[in-house]
C-alpha cells in the first residue's frame, strides 16, 4: 500500500497535520505533489539509483519529497539541520546527491551548504533562500507537469546518516527493492502494521525532527496504511499534551528525554490534558532509564511499547508493557533477525553474560556508503550476514534483551568493565538532575575514572555540596566502584533532536 491508494477512496482525509499551524496535506494533495516532483526529477535525468538530498524543517512538503523518491526508484538522504554547513555539506556530497531541495525554514543552512557542494538538480520551497546559491523555486519549477504517474515506477529507499555520535556520520545505503511502488514487501509495513495495530483509524504524532529515520519512517508507514500523521514543528511537552488530546491521537512515538521532560512538567499541567485517546505510546532510539518507563506507564497506562533497532534497520526486538513490568530494563525478544552476543573474538557467549549484540539476517541488510572498512568491522568476523552497530548486552534464559552501552562508550576501570548507562539510569532519577552524562576520564592509579556531568534541575544549584549528595545516592544503589568520583556541572549537554548523547562531544573536553 502507499499514499495513492487512498488517495482514490479518501482523497480528502489529511495525511499531514502540522501540530502547532493546522496546516495540512490531504492524500490528493500528496499524490499529486509527489508524483508532479517524480516527473519532474525524471526529466531532470535522474534514474534509478540516484539520490535526492533534502535539507528542510518539519513540513508537509517532506512527505511530498519522501514520496516522490520512494515512486522513482530514487534513494531519499534528509539530512540534519541542525548540523553546520560544511557538516551538512559533506553529507550532500558523499551520498552522491544529483537533487537537492531544501526548505525557507532552513535557508540560512540552506544558502551555505548551495554554495558548498556541486549539484546539478536545486528546488527550494517555502521562501526566498538569500545568497549567492542557486535554487529553483519549488512551485514554480512543478506548475504545469500533470499529475499523471510515470509508466514506470520502481519502490526506492531512503539512504539516512547515523547520528554521528562516536564519529563522523556514515551513509546506511540499503539494497533498492525489486519491486514497484505498489507492490508489497515493505518491511515497516509488514512488521510494525500488525505490531502496533496501524490502520486508516491511526492518528499517529510525531514530535521529533523528520530527518531522523524512525519519525520519517514511521510517518511513511501510517500514511501508507491510510492514517494521519500528526508532526510537531518541535518538541515541547505541553505541546505534545495539547497535540494528543486536540486531535485525538491514538499512536506515537517518543525517545526516553521527551519522556523526563514530559514528567518534569508540574502535576496541574499534566493533568490538565485528556490522553485517554493513546492506545499505543512506542518508544525507541536510546536506552530508556527504568524509573521513567515506570512513571510513565503509571501515568498512561500499559500503553508503552519500546523496540530496539538502528538507522541500519539489522536487527529489531520488541516488548510491550506488561512483558517489561515482568522483565524491567529490557528491550524485549527478537522480532527481525536473530539475537547473537559475542565476545570480542566473535565467540558466541552463554546467557546472561555481557557482549556484543549482533543480528543474523539471511543476507546482509546494509553497507556504509563509501566506507568498505566501516561496513567490514560491523560484520561478524566468520558470519557476513551477522551485523552490529555497537551495542553491548546480554540475553536471559528466555531470549529477552538487555542493553549496557555501547562498546565505545564502555569505561575500564582497574581492569574492571563500569556501563555508563547503569550509572546515568540511577542518577536520572535525582530531583535535581535534569540530564546527566557518565564518561571515563584519566587517572594515573585506575586507567579511567567515573565522572557524571551533570545538567541541574531547574531551582538546583551546582556545587560541592550537590556533587557529595549525587555521589551518594549513587552508592546507596548501584555497586561503589561504579559511583562516580567526581561531578561537574554544566548548562548543556549535547544531545541529538532524538535524544542520543553526542558523547564524543562531552569527552573531547577531558582529552586521554
Amino acid at each position: 500500500m502507499f499514499p495513492g491508494t487512498h488517495a482514490a477512496t479518501t482523497p480528502d482525509k489529511p495525511a499531514v497535520v502540522m501540530a502547532g499551524s493546522g496546516e495540512t496535506l490531504t492524500f490528493r494533495e500528496l499524490e499529486d505533489g509527489s508524483v508532479r516532483l517524480a516527473r519532474y526529477l525524471y526529466d531532470a535525468g535522474l534514474r534509478r539509483g540516484d539520490v535526492v538530498a533534502l535539507v528542510a524543517d518539519n513540513s508537509p512538503r517532506v512527505f511530498e519529497v519522501y514520496w516522490a523518491a520512494q515512486r522513482s526508484g530514487l534513494y531519499i538522504t534528509a539530512v540534519n539541520h541542525h548540523l553546520s554547513a560544511p557538516e551538512a555539506a559533506y553529507i550532500v556530497r558523499d551520498c552522491g546527491a544529483r537533487a537537492l531541495i531544501v526548505s525557507a525554514g532552513v535557508a540560512g543552512l540552506a544558502a551555505a551548504v548551495g554554495d558548498q557542494v556541486e549539484v546539478p538538480v536545486r528546488l527550494s520551497y517555502g521562501g526566498e533562500i538569500p545568497g549567492s546559491a542557486a535554487y529553483t523555486d519549488y512551485d514554480t519549477a512543478l506548475a504545469g507537469i500533470p499529475a499523471e504517474p510515470l509508466a514506470d515506477q520502481p519502490r526506492g529507499a531512503d539512504m539516512l546518516y547515523s547520528s554521528g555520535t562516536t564519529g563522523r556520520p556514515k551513509g546506511v545505503k540499503p539494497s533498492l527493492p525489486e519491486r514497484r511502488i505498489d507492490e508489497p514487501g515493505d518491511t515497516y509495513i509488514a512488521l510494525f502494521g500488525p505490531m502496533y495495530g496501524f490502520d486508516d483509524d491511526s492518528v499517529y504524532l510525531s514530535p521529533a525532527p523528520l530527518y531522523h529515520a524512525a519519525p520519517l519512517r514511521f510517518s511513511a508507514t501510517v500514511q501508507a496504511l491510510g492514517g494521519t500523521a500528526v508532526i510537531m514543528e518541535r518538541f515541547d511537552p505541553e505541546g505534545a499534551l495539547a497535540a494528543i488530546e486536540k486531535f485525538r491521537v491514538t499512536h506515537s512515538q517518543w525517545v526516553p528525554t521527551m519522556f523526563v521532560r514530559l514528567l518534569k512538567l508540574p502535576e496541574a499541567v499534566r493533568s490538565r490534558y485528556d490522553v485517554s485517546s493513546l492506545k499505543v505510546a512506542i518508544h525507541a532510539a536510546a536506552p530508556c532509564p527504568p524509573e521513567v518507563k515506570q512513571a510513565m506507564i503509571d501515568w498512561w497506562g500499559p500503553v508503552l511499547h519500546e523496540y530496539y533497532s538502528s538507522t541500519e534497520a539489522n536487527g529489531i526486538t520488541f516488548i510491550d508493557s506488561a512483558q517489561w513490568l515482568d522483565r524491567p530494563g529490557s528491550v524485549g525478544r527478537a522480532g527481525l533477525g536473530v539475537l547473537h552476543v559475542t565476545d570480542d573474538e566473535g565467540k558466541e557467549l552463554e546467557t546472561g553474560e555481557v557482549g556484543t549484540v549482533y543480528f543474523e539476517r539471511d543476507e546482509r541488510p546494509f553497507e556504509y556508503h563509501n566506507d568498505p572498512d566501516r561496513t567490514a568491522a560491523a560484520q561478524h568476523p566468520e558470519h557476513e550476514n551477522w551485523t552490529t552497530t555497537g551495542d553491548l548486552g546480554f540475553v536471559d534464559a528466555d531470549g529477552y534483551l538487555f542493553l549496557t552501552d555501547r562498546k565505545a562508550f564502555t569505561i575500564i576501570s582497574g581492569g574492571v568493565n563500569i556501563y555508563p548507562r547503569e550509572v546515568e539510569d540511577v542518577l536520572v532519577g535525582h530531583p535535581s538532575v535534569l540530564d546527566v552524562a557518565v564518561i571515563g576520564v584519566p587517572d594515573d592509579e585506575m586507567g579511567e575514572a567515573v565522572k557524571a556531568v551533570v545538567q541541574p534541575a531547574p531551582g538546583a544549584e551546582g556545587g560541592p555540596e550537590l556533587e557529595k549528595e549525587l555521589i551518594e545516592y549513587v552508592r546507596g544503589r548501584i555497586a561503589h566502584f561504579k559511583a562516580p568520583r567526581t561531578v561537574d556541572f554544566t548548562d548543556f549537554l549535547p544531545r541529538t533532536p532524538t535524544g542520543k548523547l553526542v558523547k564524543q562531544q562531552l569527552r573531547d573536553r577531558y582529552p586521554h
